[in-house]
């Protein structure tokens, strides 16, 4: 058995992870520190409401992304990436660099 079949599976679950559409990007804006929701909204323009609400459970489920409830009046929520999602600084780098000089 070679090194790469013990390694494929996890890389594809990797890569599938955080290349679905608009979770890199989720990604990416979290590296910058806690954000709401309607920050992350911002910052990503073309996403809607309910793919934004669904890309965030998911990275919660895989424990990428943490989301904390504030006690206030009117309620506030924020997201943050876990010591798992932080991991993926110079991952977002990388593909950055690449697709810097290959896209586009």
């Amino acid at each position: 058995m070679s090194h790469h079949s013990n390694f494929c599976p996890d890389f594809h679950k990797a890569v599938e992870l955080i290349g679905r559409r608009w979770s890199g990007a989720i990604v990416r804006e979290l590296l910058g520190g806690a954000s709401r929701f309607t920050e992350l909204r911002q910052a990503i323009p073309d996403i809607s409401d309910r793919m934004l609400c669904a890309r965030l459970r998911e990275l919660e489920i895989e424990g990428v992304v943490t989301r904390e409830v504030f006690a206030e009046t009117p309620g506030r929520v924020e997201y943050h990436l876990t010591d798992k999602g932080l991991a993926l600084r110079s991952v977002v780098a990388a593909i950055g660099e690449w697709a810097s000089r290959w896209v586009g």
